[in-house]
């Protein structure tokens, strides 16, 4: 019988590329695969969009009256009183945020630009914010059912101003606030008030109320003006009323 012939070039080319292909397609599979998870993974966490450009602040001079709603609310706002230009388009929102100041509340304008971009201590600008509302509490409802089970004592004490003050206690997580409540126009006003410190050399105070069902309101303002408490909460409720559109018909 004659010897066996030695493997031909072709047949070692074919054996070789059997050879790899056994390992080749198990990678080419991993490779795929974590391919694919790498962009599902990255349409599930990447941030969106609007998470890298945040939309700043564009006042504007112009009066003309912007048609809105929140949560069913018509209002009729005049253009320098909000403060970011995409709510200018109008529409239905989730949210408006508005300015003015005080004692005039008056919208922003080209002449008073520095007043509304203050943000030193005694600065007369207050900031607002018209918006959908989960809780929809009243602010005696809100004071009863949330600040007050955190107070150290709900006994109270006399306050600056007319108010009466409450101090929170050290564990809970409105510490570093105080609580004042006074007696309003039409009903309680209830108001945190940052203390001041070296952190927060410029301190605010806030309130919330409720417009309607479903929708509130919540300013803010310089602790140094909190003498002028019931004038600032006046003033806002009047300002506020004349943004709201009367029903038709």
């Amino acid at each position: 019988m004659p010897a066996a012939l030695p493997m031909s070039r072709r047949d070692q080319v074919d054996e070789t590329v059997k050879q790899r292909s056994g390992w080749l397609i198990p990678i080419a599979v991993f490779v795929v695969t974590a391919v694919l998870s790498a962009v599902i993974l990255l349409l599930y966490l990447a941030p969106t969009p609007q998470s890298f450009l945040q939309e700043h602040p564009s006042p504007t001079s112009r009066a003309d009256p912007i048609d809105l709603s929140v949560n069913g609310l018509s209002l009729k706002i005049p253009a320098n009183f909000i403060i970011y230009s995409s709510a200018r388009q109008g529409g239905p929102r989730k949210d408006v945020a508005l300015f003015t100041t005080f004692p005039d509340f008056r919208g922003y304008s080209d002449w008073e630009a520095s007043n509304f971009t203050s943000n030193a201590a005694d600065s007369p600008v207050i900031y607002m914010l018209i918006r959908e509302e989960v809780l929809d509490l009243s602010e005696e409802e809100r004071l009863q059912r949330i600040y007050l089970t955190y107070v150290a004592d709900p006994a109270a004490k006399p306050g600056p101003f007319g108010l009466t003050d409450y101090a929170f206690r050290d564990d809970s997580g409105y510490h570093g606030k105080d609580l004042f409540v006074g007696q309003g126009t039409t009903g309680p006003v209830v108001m945190l008030c940052d203390r001041f410190s070296q952190l927060v050399p410029n301190p605010s105070c806030l309130r919330d109320v409720r417009l309607k069902h479903g929708v509130a309101l919540s300013y803010r303002f310089k602790r140094a003006h909190l003498a002028n408490w019931h004038e600032i909460a006046d003033g806002i409720g009047v300002l506020v009323q004349s943004f709201r559109r009367p029903k038709s018909g």
